[in-house]
C-alpha cells in the first residue's frame, strides 16, 4: 500500500517504513505526528475520493542542516558580483503507518410500501405492549 501526500508544499509517494528528508518539522526526535493532507491512496485499488478520514502516521528521526547552497549573481561587464549561500534546516521522518477508513455501506432506501409496513408493525407492537402492561 502506498499514498501520495502533500507535506511542506511538496508531494511525496510514501509507503510503510519509508524514510523521507523534508523541511524542518516542529518537534523533538522520537515525536509522532499525523499527516492528513493525502492526495491518493492505493491498496487493491486507487482511491482519490473520501480521503478526509485517511491519515499517515510518521515519527521524527532527526533534525539536521542540509548541504550549503551557493548563490552567485553577476552582470557581465559591469563589475557586479554577489556571492552568498544558505543551509536549510531539514528533518528526517519515518512513515509508521497508512490508515484509511473504509467507507460505510450506503443504507438501503425503503420503498413507500416497506416504510408503511414498518410503521404499521411499530404501531401494533406498541398496542401489544400497552395490552400486556394493562
Amino acid at each position: 500500500m502506498y499514498a501520495i501526500i502533500r507535506f511542506g508544499g511538496k508531494q511525496y509517494k510514501v509507503s510503510k517504513g519509508d524514510e523521507l528528508v523534508v523541511d524542518k518539522v516542529a518537534g523533538n526526535p522520537g515525536d509522532k505526528f499525523d499527516i492528513t493532507d493525502i492526495m491518493m491512496t492505493r491498496d487493491d485499488k486507487v482511491s482519490v475520493a473520501d480521503l478526509g478520514k485517511a491519515k499517515v502516521e510518521a515519527s521524527i528521526i532527526e533534525h539536521f542542516k542540509g548541504d550549503k547552497v551557493l548563490v552567485f549573481k553577476y552582470k557581465a561587464k559591469k563589475n557586479y558580483r554577489r556571492k552568498f549561500g544558505h543551509r536549510s534546516y531539514l528533518s528526517k521522518i519515518k512513515i509508521e503507518d497508512i490508515k484509511v477508513s473504509k467507507p460505510r455501506a450506503a443504507k438501503k432506501e425503503e420503498t413507500p410500501k416497506e416504510a408503511k409496513e414498518a410503521k404499521s408493525m411499530k404501531e401494533t407492537k406498541k398496542i401489544k405492549e400497552a395490552e400486556a402492561t394493562a
